[in-house]
């Protein structure tokens, strides 16, 4: 196959060496914005679409959010896989869906998590017949300060809102997974605040209240958390289920149901070795744009 990256950041890079380990004779191309642009391993760097011989397999947008609208542009009749989120504004959002109406190429939104062991097994569990939820509580927090050890947190993309930052769009996995889970909700309440002692322009906190038929999802999201915590609780009728995404395990009324030692890196490769083998047998993903703008639409 052939694959052209628009971004070549660090979440490309990840893209980058999962596409390797699929196939190390898959040719891959970095569309640039300067001749000054350094070369990642063997991929061959361009500044012009029209320098590729022939259309590539598929497209990655992983440059930084603010700018996926015009990369969607751009490359809205290709094969698209798209680093999360879609766009970063509920502006941007109207007019790609606009744009995208008459979209009949095979598009995937990444967010890896969907591949991790112990939610996939609390997806499958959640399918049993006699299960009755009647609430459920997803919280991710982390300090920000410790993503990125080498760099001003304040000068990263995650604490520049006109760029696409704050905690709500860096963390839409946990509003994912809970689509990906139960489905639309009825009602969506939200706030977003960003008060806290980072002192950054970007939402630094966020909570959501899903409401669903039988029972609410509540959604606690932050950047400020010293003891990191990325955890999804659910209340049933015949006790609690809660999911350990650090330590990726499963517990229900306290004992251990499920554990696995699957690195989060590994979540890259299942997912790029999914969306190839999607592209090879010409089947939607499960995780569309159409998905991931309702996703999307969640979040802002």
């Amino acid at each position: 196959m052939e694959i052209l990256i628009v971004g070549l950041g660090s979440i490309a890079k990840k893209h980058i060496d999962a596409i390797k380990k699929n196939n190390q004779n898959h040719k891959i191309f970095a569309l640039r914005s300067s001749n000054k642009s350094p070369q990642y391993l063997d991929v061959q760097n361009i500044h012009n679409i029209n320098q590729l011989l022939k259309k590539p397999d598929f497209v990655i947008i992983s440059n930084p959010t603010s700018k996926h609208a015009k990369s969607l542009k751009d490359f809205f009749s290709y094969n698209l896989f798209i680093e999360k989120p879609i766009v970063h504004s509920k502006i941007q959002l109207k007019k790609v869906v606009n744009q995208y109406l008459n979209y009949n190429s095979i598009s995937y939104v990444a967010c890896n998590l969907r591949f991790l062991d112990s939610l996939i097994f609390v997806k499958n569990y959640l399918k049993k017949d006699s299960l009755r939820i009647n609430e459920v509580n997803i919280y991710a927090g982390s300090n920000l300060q410790e993503w990125r050890p080498n760099k001003d947190y304040k000068s990263i993309y995650s604490s520049i809102k006109k760029l696409g930052g704050g905690v709500h769009l860096d963390l839409i996995h946990e509003i994912d997974y809970c689509y990906w889970f139960f489905g639309k909700p009825i009602r969506v309440q939200k706030n977003f605040s960003n008060n806290s002692s980072l002192n950054i322009d970007s939402f630094d906190y966020a909570n959501y209240l899903l409401s669903y038929k039988e029972f609410t999802a509540n959604i606690i999201l932050n950047y400020y958390r010293n003891d990191k915590k990325r955890t999804c609780e659910i209340v049933c009728s015949h006790g609690t289920i809660l999911v350990d995404l650090f330590e990726n395990k499963v517990f229900e009324n306290g004992k251990l149901i499920f554990s696995s030692n699957q690195a989060i890196i590994e979540t890259y490769n299942l997912q790029i070795n999914y969306y190839i083998n999607c592209l090879e047998e010409n089947k939607s993903t499960f995780n569309s744009f159409h998905n991931g703008k309702e996703v999307l639409e969640i979040c802002l």
